[in-house]
């Protein structure tokens, strides 16, 4: 049995069927997809992506690429360049699937720029496969882990893991002399939410960019939404059992093993083998679970459990391109809106503080230049998202926005956001149709999971990480309860749109299945 049908929860029913195992997969929303979702809300001829959008771990993903989702209708589509970043004086940094594109491109803005990008390119030729292999599979990765270890002593050793684990404010500084370089990279970092004067973030900034120009920012043609209907009409034609409309409100345990759950109809559905959780850590420890199954060292642990920062995401309908100050000659799809890296590490740090960011870092979608199905011809599909404080504190701006995030704060911020894209596009306004703000309350009311508009399952740190994630020493998908599984992006490897953490937990239960048959006094 499968708790939850985001992308997590779909690829954990996808595999256990795969197994052999009869699986039932219950969703509380009307539908599947989680934070992975599209409609057309906005406006009847626009696909706007309720949430997340582009999907580059997706496409990298092993645990993705397993299932032949193409034979169910998937069918990936990319912009003409992959994310772009405007400066204040009108030239554009713009990253390439084409490596020696990009580089050329910030040789322009800086000469040797270039030359120290392609050869931050070949070190990570030599680590970065064998990086997101570790990253994408169960801890600790001893396969991949091995590869590491020989392919560091290609690229400096020692020296390159410090590369890795410096903040990407240094990071950058270090090896570029130009801005364009530099906002690339940290441009890609601030997609999580760790600081970027903090370690990790050197880290997160070079895994996107690079993985940008080994795969691209790839999108579903017709609307994010098909990434996960794709793995339902798989796991449906498969045999598999999915009911919407089914919250899950009790997780029942027999002897201290999952034996089945309670929705919030009353009805009891029993589990004959497991339960896969793709729930919030918090919520199935102290909402799911009857505390007298949760040990006293996990309920003291959880206390410290720190969600990442909420978000507020405007969506438009715009009536023509949008009018960038002298836009690249190959349109971004994402596109990074900050004057330089101070000017988003400012922003991310004041989030951090519990301050509602004055000029909003601000990531950005233009989905019909990415796929033309999104909507009519010479229109585009847009969105853009800004972090903002779990518990605000004040508004680092002169608006006055509360942290309520009621439909004034919201309002008051997308017209904030707004402005910003005003800067860098004169005349935005004037080609907005329609616009929809959703902040922390609207989204978590559209995925339980997205708690406070949370879009991570929790922060991405490293204190809240490997074996700390969701809490120390529960590393892995296990938990306390026999037959019970985290299979969440609140379990390793954590948030982001690649499976593993449900696939994880899939695994886990069914090699725990395969020690029960062997060892049957296990069950007891």
């Amino acid at each position: 049995m499968v708790v939850g049908a985001g992308p997590n929860g779909l690829v954990a029913a996808n595999r256990l069927l795969d197994a052999g195992w009869s699986v039932l997969l219950l969703e509380a929303q009307p539908d599947v997809g989680g934070a992975v979702r599209s409609d057309r809300e906005l406006h009847p001829d626009f696909v706007h992506d309720t949430f997340s959008a582009f999907y580059p771990l997706a496409a990298s993903s092993p645990t993705i690429a397993s299932f032949d989702l193409e034979q169910h209708g998937l069918e990936w589509t990319h912009a003409p360049s992959v994310l772009g970043h405007p400066l204040p004086d009108g030239s554009w940094a713009v990253l390439h699937r084409d490596r020696d594109r990009t580089a050329a491109g910030l040789d322009d803005l800086h000469p040797g720029d270039g030359e120290a990008w392609l050869r931050l390119c070949a070190e990570w030729d030599r680590v970065g496969p064998h990086l997101i292999g570790a990253l994408l599979t169960p801890f600790p990765p001893v396969r991949h882990g091995l590869g590491m270890l020989a392919a560091l002593r290609h690229v400096g050793g020692l020296d390159f893991v410090k590369t890795l684990l410096t903040p990407v404010t240094e990071l950058t500084s270090e090896r570029f002399g130009g801005e364009g370089a530099r906002m690339l990279i940290a441009g890609n970092a601030a997609h999580a939410d760790i600081p970027l004067d903090s370690p990790g973030s050197g880290l997160m900034g070079l895994l996107l960019a690079m993985m940008g120009q080994d795969v691209g920012f790839p999108v579903p043609r017709g609307g994010a939404g098909e990434l996960t209907q794709s793995l339902a009409r798989r796991f449906r034609a498969n045999g598999g059992e999915l009911r919407t409309g089914a919250e899950v409100v009790e997780v029942l345990v027999s002897d201290g093993r999952a034996s089945g759950v309670r929705t919030g109809d009353g009805e009891r559905h029993a589990a004959r083998r497991a339960v896969v959780a793709d729930v919030l850590a918090p919520t199935l420890y102290t909402k799911l679970l009857d505390p007298a199954h949760v040990p006293d060292r996990v309920r003291r642990s959880l206390r410290a459990f720190v969600l990442d920062p909420g978000t507020v995401k405007v969506d438009f309908a715009l009536s023509g391109p949008i009018p960038w100050t002298n836009g690249p000659a190959l349109a971004s799809g994402t596109v990074h809106v900050a004057d330089d890296v101070r000017d988003m590490a400012l922003a991310m740090s004041q989030v951090q503080a519990g301050a509602v960011p004055a000029a909003p870092f601000m990531l950005t979608g233009q989905m019909t230049t990415s796929d033309s199905t999104r909507s009519p011809a010479g229109t585009e599909s847009f969105w853009a998202y800004a972090h903002v404080p779990q518990r605000t504190v004040r508004d680092a701006g002169d608006d006055g926005i509360r942290g309520v995030w009621d439909h004034d704060d919201c309002e008051r911020y997308a017209d904030r956001m707004q402005a910003r894209l005003e800067q860098r596009a004169p005349g935005f306004g004037s080609t907005v149709m329609s616009r929809r703000v959703l902040g922390p309350r609207e989204l978590e009311a559209r995925d339980a999971n997205l708690v406070g508009g949370a879009l991570n399952g929790g922060t991405a740190q490293l204190h809240q990480q490997l074996v700390f994630r969701p809490v120390p020493g529960l590393g892995r998908a296990e938990t306390p309860v026999r037959g019970l599984y985290l299979g969440s992006a609140s379990a390793h490897p954590g948030g982001g749109v690649h499976g593993a953490c449900g696939d994880n937990a899939a695994r886990a239960a069914l090699a725990h299945a395969r020690v029960d048959a062997v060892l049957p006094w296990r069950k007891s």
